[in-house]
């Protein structure tokens, strides 16, 4: 863990670039930068001397009166490299480099970058960017960003600029804030993992939320991510699912499977991190988890005032996997004690005008409904709210109802989502003031439950790569075969032959013969099944050599009689080794039945993804079938993901199919593609 202690808490800030002109960033940051007030010297240097902000200036660092911990730099890139000499030279060990023109523009300026980031470690210091927004610590009165932003309990990582600005309007909008903001730029030098770690130590930041389009370390980002869940800070995070693996071609069938999106979810299922896809949802959920934390929200109460909102909503709830259970008979009798007898108590909830009727009905249920040990959490929908517009006395009755029903939810400690279609009024005001979550459409509310109950569930597990292994030169067919054996995976007896009608009689008929040379065998028509006869083998050989031109076969004893597997591993550029698991066979590509995580897993670990498949019934013993050795192919699976972490130079490892038996696992082809240089 890098010491960022100058970057968040310095003993002294000099802001490089200072400047009137309120179209330049050296205006923007000096305008914050006062805020600080008199909690830590503040220097102003602007290469003119003149007064910036009715202040003093300093025309180079050389003139100050002390070393300074911070230096912010706002000059033009031309004078990047003098200005950051100085500053090192003036005693900084924190370096915030607004100044934009370096990798964004290309090869050039990303040397130039590079270098200059390690002219700065080698001094002992940090940078942070170049091409950023600034770094902000409420709770040091460090303000030096562009813009003001709300102060509370989030700590925020951002590549973006704007992305910053966005989410800091929507937790205003929930009465949150930032305890410390870092903006990433290039991240030439300190990347989102250095600050998630610093933010997992630091006591005023409750909940992580990061925006990255580059991970860079992809397993050190899982790794800080993992470190800040296990130290009760949830991290949350937006991506663009953008990396290089995008941009190389996929050789097998595992490289064509396996998208950016797939290897970023298996990242954050590794590191317990939840993914959201937009700011609003990021906001969404960084407040939930600050007024829940790992709270069950998966089995959810759905009360309305109304059927059509009450069907809705149960309908919505379901598809953001919320179980919406029927209630168990005591609490039907309690809920038909408190409601007309039109009301529907059953789950969903309809109070059947019992809003106009009682108010405070709304109350009465909902802790009926929060006591209850078969439910989660409660999802409230409809014109809760809007019953204030039909008098003040009914408005008064319906902001006390208010309060009460937010007792009601801190008593109990269960997470309550609150949709209403008059969310600006005074009772949802007080809602929110209590810590409620007051949503303005009810498919909001759901997926921060539904986002809610997959956090409670997650389950990180820390993924080590294991040391590695003695590299491999060859590739072909009978090499990959050779290695999986090595590695515990079981293949039918074979031989690698030019006489193949020998190999045969020595192994028993009927056999499977495969041309070897090749990457895609079957697609290529070099793979002929369940030749039963010298004859049979002998025109397969001949067609084989005649089409293909090879000389040397594998020939194989015939096995069947179980699942197909695709079992494989592809080493991503920013996360190493990712493991696939799926329907195999010459269905692979076209059903898409897969699962992926980081490898290596544990066999507990592949059994999960096992049975997460939509085939999985197939492995449980579908329509009268007996069952497979589930556990022998987790061990299988698990084997292959080991093999693959452990060795570098393979980009793909694949086995397809693995054949799932009662009995056991069988490799039954295999494939490797080895990385390119």
């Amino acid at each position: 863990m890098r010491n960022l202690d100058t970057l968040f808490t310095p003993r002294s800030v000099a802001i490089l670039g200072a400047s009137n002109d309120e179209t330049k960033y050296g205006n923007w940051i000096s305008v914050q930068a006062l805020r600080m007030g008199e909690r830590r010297p503040l220097y102003l240097v602007n290469r003119r001397g003149e007064p910036v902000l009715g202040r003093p200036t300093f025309k180079r660092l050389a003139d100050l009166p002390e070393p300074v911990d911070l230096v912010v730099i706002t000059v033009p890139a031309r004078g990047f490299d003098e200005a950051v000499d100085d500053a090192l030279a003036a005693g900084a060990t924190a370096i915030v480099a607004i100044t934009s023109g370096f990798a964004e523009l290309g090869a050039e300026g990303r040397a130039t970058q590079t270098a200059v980031a390690q002219r700065i470690r080698a001094a002992g210091a940090v940078l942070l960017g170049p091409n950023c927004l600034g770094v902000l610590d409420t709770t040091s009165d460090l303000f030096l960003v562009s813009n003001p932003l709300p102060c509370g309990p989030v700590g925020l990582v951002s590549q973006s600029g704007n992305m910053a600005l966005e989410l800091s309007k929507f937790l205003a909008d929930r009465g949150l804030g930032f305890s410390r903001f870092a903006s990433l730029g290039n991240q030439a030098d300190l990347g989102a993992a250095d600050l998630i770690r610093a933010y997992a130590h630091h006591p005023g930041t409750e909940v992580i939320a990061a925006y990255c389009e580059d991970f860079q370390d992809g397993r050190d980002f899982v790794a800080a991510a993992g470190e800040a869940v296990a130290a009760g800070k949830p991290v949350v995070l937006l991506t663009v699912g953008r990396s290089a693996a995008s941009n190389r071609a996929a050789m097998s069938h595992t490289g064509a499977l396996t998208s950016d999106n797939d290897v970023i979810d298996a990242a954050c299922r590794a590191a317990g991190v939840d993914r959201v896809h937009s700011p609003r949802e990021m906001a969404d959920l960084v407040a939930a988890l600050h007024r829940h934390g790992s709270k069950p929200a998966r089995r959810v109460a759905v009360i309305a005032d109304g059927g059509g909102h009450a069907s809705t909503a149960s309908d919505i709830a379901d598809a953001n996997g919320l179980a919406v259970n029927e209630f168990r008979p005591s609490l039907v009798a309690a809920l038909k004690a408190e409601l007309p007898p039109s009301a529907g108590v059953a789950n969903p909830v309809d109070l059947a005008g019992a809003g106009e009727q009682d108010i405070t009905s709304f109350g009465r249920v909902i802790d009926l409904a929060l006591a209850d040990p078969d439910i989660d959490s409660v999802l409230v929908t409809g014109y809760f709210g809007g019953y204030g517009d039909y008098g003040p006395e009914l408005a008064a009755r319906e902001i006390a109802t208010a309060t009460v029903m937010a007792e009601h939810v801190h008593r109990h400690g269960k997470p309550l989502a609150l949709h209403t279609m008059c969310s600006d009024s005074a009772a949802a005001d007080e809602l929110r003031r209590n810590g409620i979550g007051v949503f303005r459409v009810v498919d909001d509310a759901a997926r921060t439950l539904g986002m809610l109950a997959d956090h409670a569930e997650h389950r990180p597990a820390a993924k080590e790569l294991p040391p590695p292994a003695a590299p491999i030169e060859a590739a072909d067919y009978w090499a990959a075969r050779e290695l999986l054996k090595a590695g515990g995976i079981g293949f039918p007896d074979a031989r690698l032959t030019t006489d193949v009608l020998t190999a045969a009689e020595e192994i028993g008929y009927p056999v499977v013969l495969k041309a070897t040379g090749l990457l895609h065998k079957s697609d290529a028509g070099g793979v002929a099944i369940g030749l039963s006869t010298p004859d049979e083998l002998r025109v397969a050989h001949n067609d084989m050599t005649h089409r293909l031109g090879v000389t040397e076969y594998c020939v194989e004893q015939m096995a069947g009689g179980g699942v197909e597997l695709i079992v494989g591993t592809r080493r991503d550029s920013r996360f190493g080794p990712v493991l696939m698991v799926g329907l195999g066979g010459v269905f692979a590509e076209v059903l898409k039945d897969v699962a992926f995580a980081l490898a290596p897993v544990t066999p507990a670990e592949a059994e999960t993804l096992l049975r997460g498949l939509k085939a999985a019934p197939l492995l449980h013993g579908a329509r009268g079938r007996e069952p497979v050795d589930l556990a022998a192919a987790a061990r299988a699976v698990a084997a292959i993901g080991e093999i693959g972490a452990a060795h570098p130079e393979i980009a793909e490892l694949e086995v397809n199919p693995l054949l799932a038996t009662p009995g056991g696992c069988l490799g039954l082809d295999a494939r490797i593609v080895l990385a390119q240089n």
